[in-house]
């Protein structure tokens, strides 16, 4: 998500308490939010749902920006974790329902994809780092999913940069380890 001067200068106002700089800041990025969690979650309305949590998140939480990093870069986190708990949500709700509804709902050819599968592999491997290891998974979100470079990553989590290599280094073992050798 590369957000430009003047979204960057919205997010600063809004920070301060600037209302109005506030809701056009929530108009600017929600397309770029929208394409983010759409690459996160394999479903459109799921990505929508993700999205509109990482909105709210935006602005009960924009007095917390502090400016230290970019806009941008702070918001990259936030979708990525609404995108990540809103996985999670969809899991657990899918575990409660019951087996004889699960039965009677056939799938949707349309919106089965080898590449979704993977994505879910692939979420369901983060959920297990993060259960297990959670300083390595924040590293490896910042790392692949937000995409920051490794100064970058080192810098958001206040660690030494060959901290932050080793933590990411040690996130795609893990992940790897869960998804097995088809993804090597």
């Amino acid at each position: 998500m590369a957000l430009d001067e003047h979204t960057e200068e919205l997010a600063h106002a809004a920070a301060r308490g600037d209302h109005r700089s506030l809701g056009e800041l929530l108009r600017r990025i929600e397309p770029d939010v929208l394409r983010h969690c759409a690459r996160i979650l394999p479903y459109h309305h799921d990505a929508e749902e993700a999205a509109q949590d990482t909105l709210l998140a935006v602005a009960r939480n924009i007095a917390r920006f502090e400016g230290r990093a970019r806009f941008s870069t702070w918001l990259h986190i936030v979708t990525a974790n609404c995108a990540r708990t809103t996985y999670r949500s969809l899991k657990r709700r899918s575990a409660e329902q019951s087996s004889d509804e699960l039965l009677t709902q056939k799938p949707d050819v349309r919106r089965v994809s080898v590449i979704a599968g993977s994505r879910l592999d692939l979420l369901d491997a983060m959920e297990a780092l993060e259960a297990d290891k959670p300083d390595l998974a924040q590293a490896l979100v910042l790392r692949d999913i937000v995409q920051l470079d490794y100064s970058e990553v080192a810098e958001q989590l206040k660690i030494p940069l060959g901290t932050a290599k080793s933590r990411i280094h040690q996130a795609r073992k893990y992940v790897q380890g869960v998804l097995g050798d088809d993804y090597r």
